[in-house]
């Protein structure tokens, strides 16, 4: 298994990465943007992805995405290919590039909103911590992605203060967020059942 930057040689594997987003989102019902694969082919050739790849088989990937004028950097879209999963393969996807940002944008801050409880604990191995959605890039191109979510209605609901997405932000200016912190799974899941029952009790009234 080899897991490189991706660039314009990689370009003929954009179909099926879109394929295997969409799928995906279809099962979750939530927490993925489904993209175009002319926008994965955008981030190839800008060097801003990373791929996995067993041999020619494709079997992950993950893009970076910059807000807000190179402030906010995002590492999104990450995704692997069901004949991959159960390896720990998003794992070391979502390492890679997160290291790739760091390097690439030193000064940025590296933010995640999800539902999905693997990679909340990831990403608070990796440095990051739970934020508002305040403390998140202000630009609105950003949440308009999110309009592919069945929980976009909350979203607009709270004037985009919240969903039942977590915010996470990896900050290299905060010795916290520099400093991994290990939160159990079990944490998580109590935050994201709060959230649920939160919203399910506001959508009732």
């Amino acid at each position: 298994m080899e897991i490189i930057i991706a660039d314009q040689t990689h370009i003929a594997y954009a179909k099926v990465i879109c394929e295997t987003i969409e799928k995906a989102a279809q099962t979750r019902g939530t927490g993925i943007a489904r993209r175009k694969p002319e926008y994965i082919i955008s981030k190839m050739k800008k060097g801003n992805a990373v791929i996995a790849l067993d041999k020619n088989k494709f079997a992950g990937f993950c893009y970076i995405e910059t807000w807000s004028h190179g402030k906010f950097v995002a590492n999104s879209g990450l995704i692997v290919h069901p004949d991959y999963r159960g390896q720990g393969l998003a794992t070391q996807i979502k390492k890679h590039v997160f290291e790739h940002s760091r390097s690439k944008f030193p000064d940025a801050k590296i933010f995640s909103i999800t539902t999905g409880l693997a990679v909340m604990k990831l990403n608070s191995n990796l440095g990051y911590t739970p934020v508002t959605f305040s403390e998140l890039t202000k630009d609105q191109t950003f949440w308009d992605g999110c309009q592919t979510c069945k929980n976009y209605d909350v979203l607009q609901r709270t004037n985009q203060s919240m969903c039942l997405c977590t915010g996470m932000l990896y900050d290299p200016n905060n010795k916290v967020s520099t400093t991994p912190k290990k939160i159990t799974t079990k944490a998580f899941t109590r935050l994201k059942s709060i959230k649920q029952t939160l919203f399910l009790k506001n959508k009732k009234k």
